[in-house]
């Protein structure tokens, strides 16, 4: 019986590549390939790994925990491994779609009567199916300053509140537009099915049953796991450790879409448990259920960058995962970022081999070059495309971003004065984020937000417009701020957008509207 995938690719015109045994590369040869993206993109720490036909034939790692700190990155290290998170939470649910006691397209509802969308139809739509595919219609990113940037003071009971206030921007399940709220409401329908909390629950249906032993969700104390690797973010040249833990680690909010924490060797095990489906010690996941993960669910557009390097045809994504063509391969994988923490993983299944990559730094160029090179040695070595050749094409790319999407020039600016922007202080209320303050301290103007604490800054003025200058560097994408005059004696509405077009789509500014619900005390 031909593969999912293969009767796909056929149906697409795509040439079924042939399943040859590709041999991993050297030693030495990997090493270089990891000590280049390292240097270039001068990484404070990466763990690395490749497994082939059931096999781990490369494993290292590199740098430091913390930077500057002497101590080493190791495979036994932890890492946010952020939004691959997804993927754990939909095999957490096929399980219980296994044991009966859930179906993919039950109604949200079923679970969580108290679960609302801005339209009423598609809040008796939503189906479980629904949360894990990225086709709710709204903006991509949206209510995701709920979540970000940490630590925030949601719960997942707001966030399942505020998805009745966010208006959406498309149709439902017309098109794919990246969201995460919607796997927190799913974490909550696997709670309500399984009895327990979704972190009870992906312990005892995911890590136990695979042996991911330093894998963590929810409340844990840091010196008791130990070797836990810290985030950072760059400045100049050098790499600053951001967001560091302390010693409890608190339960995140965000768990079931990007809260998970695993170590390197966890993350082998896990794509061998993908990778080799039929090993009699995997007794774990029946084959349709595997299936259905793996199954094309929602289109996804193909970018011009996946046709020019990787000649693909076709994306879509599954049940938390990227499924597309590679040089007429099939391949499965997907990202995670967090602030200071970049993961991937990623799988070639017809040549049986599969790799992850975890960085504790600002790397998106660097996951994107090493995760490309090693695609490309099991998809197309004839190619021979090297780290150099993908670094230049991404300097290409950019030199060639329209003006209209990058960031303005905003160097030119100064506190904003309490008088001119006396008519616009006050409080207001958002009906998703809740409350902040625009009020006059110490003789500026301060953005202070009630519920998400990282969004508190300064109010500049840059030519004729105000933007939030915030107090965290690690807050990477300023908001401009907009008044319009309403009923109230004062300024009666706010809206924010991001200063930087390319910013961050998870700085949701744009799904804000402040009304003025009072004055300053």
């Amino acid at each position: 019986m031909k593969r999912p995938w293969l009767i796909l690719f056929a149906a697409l015109g795509c040439a079924v590549p042939a399943l040859a045994q590709q041999a991993p590369p050297p030693q030495a040869a990997m090493d270089a390939i990891v000590d280049e993206v390292v240097q270039r993109y001068r990484l404070p720490g990466l763990a690395i790994g490749v497994i082939e036909h059931g096999e781990v034939v490369y494993r290292r790692g590199v740098g430091e925990l913390v930077a500057g700190g002497g101590e080493p990155v190791t495979p036994e290290t932890l890492f946010k491994i952020a939004s691959n998170s997804k993927s754990m939470t939909t095999a957490l649910l096929a399980r219980l779609v296994d044991a009966g006691k859930l179906r993919w397209d039950d109604p949200v509802t079923k679970y969580l009567p108290q679960f609302r969308m801005y339209d009423d139809w598609v809040t008796r739509e939503m189906q479980v199916r629904d949360l894990l595919i990225h086709d709710s219609g709204l903006r991509a990113g949206a209510g995701d300053l709920m979540l970000w940037p940490e630590p925030s003071r949601f719960s997942r009971a707001d966030v399942i509140h505020g998805l009745r206030y966010l208006k959406p921007v498309h149709s439902f399940r017309s098109r794919y537009d990246y969201d995460n709220l919607m796997y927190i409401v799913a974490g909550e329908v696997a709670a309500v099915a399984g009895g327990v909390p979704y972190e009870e629950l992906l312990r005892r249906e995911v890590f136990e049953p695979l042996g991911l032993k330093r894998c963590r969700v929810g409340e844990w104390r840091r010196d008791e796991v130990g070797n836990v690797a810290q985030p950072h973010r760059r400045e100049g040249l050098r790499n600053l450790p951001v967001r560091e833990d302390g010693a409890v680690i608190a339960n995140s909010t965000m768990a079931a879409a990007g809260g998970v924490r695993c170590s390197l060797d966890d993350m082998l095990i896990w794509l061998r448990t993908w990778l080799r489906p039929d090993d009699p010690a995997q007794p774990w996941l029946s084959a349709e259920q595997r299936r259905a993960l793996w199954a094309p669910q929602m289109p996804m557009p193909v970018s011009q960058r996946q046709r020019d390097w990787d000649g693909s045809r076709y994306s879509a994504y599954g049940y938390g995962w990227r499924l597309s063509d590679v040089d007429g391969s099939f391949k499965v994988s997907h990202t995670g970022t967090l602030m200071g923490m970049y993961s991937v993983v990623t799988m070639l299944p017809e040549r049986d081999v599969g790799f992850v990559i975890l960085i504790n730094g600002e790397a998106e160029e660097a996951r994107t070059v090493l995760n490309q090179v090693l695609v490309k040695h099991y998809a197309a070595p004839s190619q021979g495309r090297d780290v150099a050749y993908y670094a230049q094409a991404l300097r290409r790319e950019r030199a060639n971003t329209p003006a209209a999407q990058r960031a303005p020039d905003t160097s030119a600016r100064a506190p904003a004065s309490i008088d001119a922007m006396q008519g616009w202080l006050g409080r207001y209320q958002d009906p998703w984020f809740g409350g902040v303050s625009l009020c006059a301290q110490d003789g500026r103007v301060r953005f202070v937000s009630r519920k998400s604490p990282m969004l508190s800054g300064t109010v500049q003025r840059v030519g004729q417009r105000w933007l939030v200058d915030w107090d965290d560097d690690s807050v990477d994408a300023e908001a401009w701020l907009d008044f319009a005059t309403g009923e109230a004696p004062q300024g009666g509405a706010m809206t924010l957008a991001k200063v930087d077009p390319e910013a961050d789509f998870s700085y949701d500014y744009e799904d804000l509207a402040f009304v003025r619900t009072g004055g300053c005390d």
